[in-house]
């Protein structure tokens, strides 16, 4: 009897094992780990923008990895620095998976809460000047990769010498907050010089002070350029309420702005760029990607858009290559 006991275990055992390792191969098979992710997103603040860059992010991990095996964890830094470190270090205490971070200063706050967890970077212009990084490569070398929103500066500049020739001073006004802003500055500067056209810099340190310092700009320059600017982008009403009664154009960095308070605008899909982030932040979840050793994504395609509204007040007709803004592409 106690043979025929010890059989039957043993056979029920056998048969447990083999089930066991049917279940582990068959998942091995498909990929399919039933793994959940967390994922910390992180956003500056909430406009244009971000928004989709994080909407584009969501959707491509979700068509990678499953809507069911991923959960997402949402904050917003409302503009602070301070806020910024907060949320991603409770992220890396609550240890996700992953990180992404939307915007430059949400890189930094990230990059200095966590060595270990990945960190994915996106609406992010310059991605060695946010970081530090000297002769920057495209590899950072460290927890980070991500895509950056940079559209060519130097056709920037050709954009406002071929809707305004008779310009000959900009005015370029930014966050002085934010040091992507600055090196856009700097370099649009260089390629409007090539162009016979002097630029000048006037960077605000927040909302608050610029009303003033868009006056100035206006009043003392032929055009004004704004480049991608966050604090920018959410004020474009301000600087539209200067620049447009004194029928001066302003050339914005981005859609987003240019929809404020621009004419015209060459421009990236921010939720194209969100949506590389979101394809390089699954390739490093489910392939074991290490960021350090993945280049830095940029957007696939740039498209010169113009606001009608402004454009028709201001008197100014764009070249048939322009597309309005909203317009179907």
């Amino acid at each position: 009897m106690k043979k025929s006991i010890k059989k039957i275990i043993a056979i029920c055992l056998a048969v447990i094992t083999v089930a066991v390792c049917f279940a582990a191969c068959t998942s091995n098979e498909t990929g399919n780990t039933n793994k959940k992710y967390k994922i910390g997103i992180a956003q500056w603040e909430a406009h244009e923008a971000l928004d989709a860059a994080t909407e584009g992010f969501k959707k491509a991990v979700e068509d990678k990895l499953g809507a069911d095996n991923v959960e997402f964890e949402y904050n917003t830094a409302q503009g602070e620095v301070p806020n910024c470190s907060t949320i991603v270090n409770r992220y890396a205490t609550n240890n996700v998976d992953l990180i992404m971070a939307n915007a430059t200063p949400v890189v930094q706050a990230a990059v200095s809460a966590t060595k270990e967890i990945p960190i994915v970077g996106t609406s992010v212009t310059e991605y060695g000047v946010a970081l530090g990084i000297e002769n920057f490569s495209g590899l950072t070398g460290v927890n980070v990769t991500g895509t950056s929103d940079l559209a060519p500066l130097d056709q920037q500049a050709a954009m406002i010498k071929e809707i305004a020739p008779e310009t000959k001073t900009v005015g370029i006004i930014y966050c002085s907050g934010e040091p992507n802003s600055k090196y856009q500055a700097t370099e649009v500067t260089k390629y409007l010089a090539d162009l016979g056209i002097t630029a000048t810099e006037y960077p605000f340190a927040d909302s608050n002070d610029l009303q003033s310092i868009a006056v100035k700009a206006v009043s003392e320059n032929d055009a004004v350029y704004v480049p991608t600017d966050n604090t920018a982008a959410k004020n474009t009403g301000i600087i539209d309420a200067v620049a447009r009664p004194a029928k001066k154009p302003v050339f914005a960095g981005e859609e987003g702005i240019a929809k404020g308070c621009g004419i015209v605008t060459l421009t990236i899909s921010y939720y194209d760029i969100g949506y590389t982030a979101g394809e390089m932040a699954a390739d490093i979840l489910e392939n074991g990607k290490n960021p350090a050793e993945m280049e830095i994504g940029y957007a696939p395609k740039f498209t010169k858009k113009y606001n009608a509204d402004i454009c028709s007040e201001l008197g100014i007709t764009v070249p048939d290559d322009y597309v309005a803004l909203d317009a179907a592409e």
